[in-house]
């Protein structure tokens, strides 16, 4: 019955790309990523790249297209052919807080798209200058209730999972604290180090170096359960905020009304990669933890992220033009 299903998906496949007689893939894949590299995001397309080389035989590459929260790369990706040759890296931003934060949008973000897979998760992490002079949560809110408006946080762009963390964290301890967007952490660390910011919201997985290697302080993982990449760093909900979760998610998208052969054969080829035992092990010990799922699995997640952000968005009184 298996062999049947693949012989039939295959020639569907080939039935639908009009560039060769050879069945999909028979040219180059790009895999877009809507950040700078070297975080989460990127980390992730270049785990799909390498395996998808040996598995699926074609080149892929990997090609990063910040700014404006995603929305550039993602505006590409929705505009491109459905062919299964450009792909995104989904983000919680794209596809779950952009609709409500921004007014217009050159993309809807979930009709433009075709779910593909889940990849993975990561908690973000409130990491501090160390001169700041705060050691734990309840030291900070305290300090930025004593100075209003003065104590800054960084993201990595406006509407990303660390911009929103920022505003869940104003929202629910009553302080108030400036934000400023960048592009990527390679643009917002350096800032950080300097003083230049008070604080940075980033992913885990992204500032777990610096943080081992003391240059600064964390002081809390937004996830409701301490991470095993990081098991020393307490919780938000630890610290007097119970209830307090921000996850920054990745998933694979293309672009919509992709056929469904090709998105079996890229959901198998995911599942393929992530289910690794080396590939797991690396993401892990990077504060990523990969789950590969099922189209219609990432479609609920999607509806449920949304009805979460878009409260936090509208409370927060955020709205931005494209």
């Amino acid at each position: 019955m298996f062999l049947c299903l693949l012989a039939f998906g295959v020639g569907h496949a080939q039935a639908q790309d009009k560039s060769s007689t050879r069945p999909w893939p028979n040219q180059p894949i790009r895999i877009i990523v809507t950040f700078t590299p070297g975080g989460a995001p990127d980390i992730l397309a270049r785990v799909l790249a390498e395996s998808w080389q040996q598995s699926l035989g074609v080149p892929v590459l990997v090609e990063n297209r910040p700014g404006f929260g995603g929305n550039i790369g993602a505006d590409l990706v929705a505009k491109s052919e459905p062919d299964g040759y450009t792909l995104l890296i989904g983000t919680v931003g794209i596809h779950a807080i952009n609709g409500t934060l921004y007014q217009k949008l050159s993309y809807d973000p979930v009709k433009d798209f075709t779910p593909i897979s889940f990849l993975a998760s990561t908690p973000n992490v409130l990491i501090v200058n160390k001169q700041l002079g705060v050691s734990n949560l309840h030291e900070l809110i305290e300090l930025a209730k004593a100075k209003p408006n003065q104590l800054t946080f960084g993201s990595s762009g406006v509407g990303t999972s660390l911009h929103m963390s920022g505003e869940l964290l104003k929202e629910m301890a009553g302080i108030h604290i400036r934000h400023i967007p960048y592009k990527g952490r390679a643009q917002s660390l350096p800032d950080l180090v300097s003083g230049r910011i008070s604080m940075l919201f980033d992913n885990l997985s992204s500032s777990l170096a610096l943080i081992k290697a003391g240059e600064v302080q964390a002081l809390g993982v937004t996830t409701l359960k301490r991470s095993p990449a990081a098991p020393d760093i307490p919780t938000f909900a630890e610290q007097g905020l119970p209830g307090f979760e921000a996850v920054s998610w990745f998933s694979l998208m293309a672009p919509a009304n992709l056929p469904p052969a090709i998105q079996k054969r890229l959901n198998r080829a995911t599942f393929q990669a992530l289910e690794s035992q080396g590939v797991k092990n690396r993401l892990l010990a990077g504060g990523l933890e990969p789950a590969p799922g099922s189209p219609q699995e990432l479609s609920k997640l999607i509806a449920s992220e949304s009805r979460k952000w878009s409260r936090v968005v509208i409370q927060s009184g955020a709205k931005l033009d494209q």
